[in-house]
């Protein structure tokens, strides 16, 4: 009785001590270990009186006990386990996360230079047409060729023929009864030859943008993602060649004959579209010609001292704020098209004031004359924020300094925070192009846009988109990159 009283109490305290350390698998295998020796050992049984009255215990307590003792250890081992199971799932869980956090930061594949070199050359060809088509509705070109031939219009007219049939074609339309009646045909050969160069210039980016594509793609040389902007950059190219037809037409609608006061021009919301498409295909191929070379370089090893300073969560807020920079200017040049499109550039022509004051009479920026018959009367008056001469050039007046005044706080936000070199050099430039663009803002409005200020100020809106998304591109995450094969 002694004896089983001592198993007893043996056991119980094994049991509690099992369950206490059950969270630690070294502590219970230990247990387990040093618990079962004693009970299994001789010279336990040898060694003390208890271990002399348990050999001559009957075979039922022996039996009570060796159960006992088989239970205790099938609960080690269950217990030991099932925390060594968990330990490991829950280790190679946690391994299979790492490492596909550290493939996703990393490109699949970086691709050769020569693709970033193409897109950078679309990007210097988009530049030139925005100029160029800037250029072409200053000098009132746009609506000068009245057929759209992709291929037939490739050849200008030679003879003195073709010369008088083309002119002829001209007479039909709007603008030359209403504007430009009496028109020699050499003056006619001037404002032809802006829209075909325009029209040209398109035909050689679709064709600097395929023929290259093509064989990039068929020697594999793109990668998943680059090869997935190239079909949107694609795309945006053929929508705006057919959105530049779709405006031209707009110019040569007959019904401007009947319409009393009406000036033969394009309308302002297409030429809106037609710009905002061109600066959508250059934005996206300067920043994947600008991503394929940045992730060469980082493949090659450099950049690897930048990993820590762009990578700072102090830059969060002011890598936001250069993303909202390059929003403010593209909204800011679309607005410019709707002054460029109702020449809302010829009124008002000083500055800061309008007429003697910071904002025109209300009278003026909401006319009631613009608002349809079908109209309710308050939706009717915002038709004015987009074909009031008056309202259109105000709010060009107020994101315009908007702009600026974002520009001039996030250079001014930049002098304490610690930059990478790349980033501090796209910060100081954004600051003076914007100076740049502001002052020929302001020349183009004073000087009732002459068309080679009114030309530079164009271009300078998409200088200023690019000293924006450069800033933005160098602060991007510097990604820790594999070894991975090149194609």
């Amino acid at each position: 009785m002694v004896c089983t009283n001592a198993l007893s109490s043996l056991l119980s305290r094994a049991l509690v001590r099992a369950t206490a350390h059950s969270a630690s698998p070294h502590t219970t295998r230990s247990l387990s270990t040093r618990t079962l020796n004693t009970l299994r050992t001789n010279n336990f049984a040898r060694s003390t009186p208890l271990g002399a009255s348990w050999t001559k215990a009957t075979p039922s307590t022996f039996s009570t006990t060796r159960s006992a003792a088989l239970m205790v250890k099938a609960r080690f081992q269950s217990t030991v386990a099932a925390t060594s199971g968990s330990t490991t799932a829950t280790t190679t869980a946690a391994t299979r996360t790492a490492a596909a956090n550290a493939v996703a930061a990393a490109p699949e594949v970086v691709v050769k230079p020569i693709v970033g070199y193409w897109m950078m050359t679309i990007t210097a060809m988009t530049f030139g047409i925005v100029v160029v088509g800037g250029m072409t509705r200053l000098t009132e070109s746009g609506l000068s060729i009245v057929e759209w031939n992709l291929i037939k219009g490739m050849k200008p007219p030679r003879s003195q023929a073709e010369w008088e049939e083309e002119f002829e074609k001209y007479k039909q339309f709007p603008e030359y009864k209403i504007l430009n009646h009496g028109m020699t045909l050499e003056e006619f050969k001037r404002i032809f030859y802006y829209e075909w160069s325009h029209r040209m210039l398109g035909r050689a980016i679709g064709a600097a943008f395929i023929l290259p594509g093509l064989y990039f793609a068929s020697r594999g040389m793109l990668s998943k993602a680059i090869a997935r902007r190239s079909w949107i950059i694609g795309g945006l190219i053929g929508f705006q060649g057919a959105l530049g037809w779709y405006m031209v037409k707009s110019g040569l609608d007959e019904q401007l004959m009947s319409t009393p006061g009406a000036t033969p021009r394009v309308s302002q919301y297409r030429l809106a579209a037609h710009l905002g498409s061109a600066f959508l295909i250059y934005a996206g191929a300067f920043m994947t010609g600008l991503k394929v070379l940045t992730d060469y370089k980082i493949s090659k090893g450099a950049y690897e001292s930048l990993a820590s300073v762009t990578n700072n969560p102090i830059l969060k807020r002011f890598k936001g704020a250069a993303h909202g920079i390059v929003a403010l200017v593209f909204f800011t040049a679309i607005s410019g098209a709707f002054v460029a499109g109702l020449d809302a550039g010829l009124i008002y022509n000083e500055f800061p004031l309008m007429g003697g004051r910071l904002m025109p009479p209300v009278g003026e920026l909401f006319d009631s004359k613009f608002v349809h018959d079908s109209d309710h009367p308050t939706v009717g008056l915002w038709r004015n924020m987009f074909d009031n001469q008056v309202t259109v050039q105000f709010n060009h007046r107020v994101l315009a300094t908007s702009t600026f005044t974002a520009v001039s706080a996030l250079f001014l936000y930049s002098r304490n925070l610690p930059l990478p070199p790349q980033a501090r050099l796209g910060v100081n430039l954004l600051m003076g192009v914007a100076c740049c663009q502001v002052g020929l803002g302001i020349a183009t409005l004073l000087y009732m846009v002459p068309v080679s200020l009114g030309t530079a100020h164009q271009a300078g809106s998409l200088t200023l988109l690019t000293s924006a998304m450069y800033l933005m591109h160098t602060l991007k995450k510097v990604p820790v990159l594999r070894k991975i094969p090149l194609k």
